[in-house]
């Protein structure tokens, strides 16, 4: 058996590897179990490097950017956050550290260690209601968060935006989910942090809601999306090529229609009937309008072409079996490369 240290920030005793991730609560652990198991088809054991103590370890997998030690190791990494918030994660210096890098961002393409990869997705789908099934006119679930610096790629505040249209305009057509709006969303100034200390003193003292909209935190997002006709998918970034994260396929795994903002070549990869593209319109109140008008049969319309794009060629390239299989078969080829 060969074997593997895995690098995960705030992760040991294999507990990136659970049925419950113990560091990001409600992150779905699919796709790291089925890449270790993908790896054990090849002979090859992956472990937090605690509990590889002992053993003859063959080499190194980063999970993101971080901080590197010394190694005469072969080193690999995976590299999908967002730049803006792992910065690593797009310096060509740093990705030169390792032997391969399997990255979505096309800034890195032409760097000759770097393995063009999707974000990678379950894509499970099981029930899928249509319009008049659907309770729920529409929906956000994110978590609150925000950049420290100002970004003109920000798309956090484009979400607090649209929450506050709608409950300002609209509250009975929209619903907001995630962990953290019970609070204000967070501030990285002096002045910034007492506005919110004084904030979450009314809302401790006086009952005050951050954001009326908030429906609460949800452990399974498919309770919600399969009562959503449509789900408001903001990146935290837009323009960032390939950056198609699981906001949009959460959507579409369930039937809900996503309207989406986010990867500047999002066509290239889903179909333009499958969503809604924000893009097009000029602010919330245009896009309102327009899925107020949506029909049921226009509404079938766009579940059909979602339910064409789940069972295409093109929709595998984002799937964890697709993912799990070029790291784990390239990292083989690699290794058995640097034996011969």
């Amino acid at each position: 058996m060969i074997y593997g240290n895995v690098y995960a920030d705030g992760h040991s005793n294999n507990s990136l590897f659970g049925a419950a991730d113990s560091v990001h609560r409600y992150n779905p652990t699919y796709t790291p179990r089925l890449l270790r198991q993908t790896f054990l088809q090849h002979g090859i054991e992956i472990n937090t490097a605690d509990l590889n103590q002992g053993r003859d370890v063959t080499f190194e997998l980063h999970a993101e950017g971080r901080p590197l030690t010394s190694t005469t190791l072969p080193r690999y990494l995976i590299a999908l956050e967002n730049p803006n918030i792992n910065k690593l994660n797009a310096s060509r210096d740093y990705c030169g550290n390792f032997d391969l890098v399997f990255a979505w961002d096309k800034r890195l393409f032409d760097l000759p260690n770097v393995i063009p990869i999707l974000i990678p997705h379950p894509m499970a789908h099981g029930e899928v209601p249509g319009f008049a099934e659907r309770d729920i006119f529409s929906c956000l679930i994110n978590a609150n968060k925000a950049f420290k610096e100002v970004l003109p790629s920000d798309l956090y505040l484009e979400r607090i935006n649209t929450i506050r249209w709608y409950e300002k305009n609209a509250p009975d057509k929209f619903h907001l989910y995630g962990m953290g709006w019970d609070k204000e969303t967070p501030a990285f100034t002096t002045a910034g942090r007492l506005k919110r200390s004084l904030a979450r003193m009314a809302t401790r003292l006086l009952g005050r809601k951050p954001f009326p909209s908030f429906h609460g935190e949800v452990g399974d997002k498919g309770d919600v999306l399969r009562r959503c006709k449509f789900s408001w998918c903001y990146e935290n970034s837009k323009d960032l090529s390939n950056y198609i994260t699981e906001k949009m396929l959460d959507s579409m795994v369930h039937g809900c229609v996503p309207i989406y903002w986010g990867a500047d070549n999002v066509l290239e990869h889903i179909p333009a009937d499958c969503f809604v593209d924000r893009r097009k319109f000029k602010d919330t109140a245009a896009v309102h309008a327009y899925l107020q008008g949506i029909s049921a049969q226009e509404y079938a319309a766009y579940q059909a072409a979602i339910a064409r794009f789940m069972s295409s060629e093109a929709a595998k390239k984002f799937s964890s079996e697709y993912f799990a299989t070029v790291v784990a078969g390239r990292v083989s080829k690699d290794l058995q490369r640097g034996t011969t």
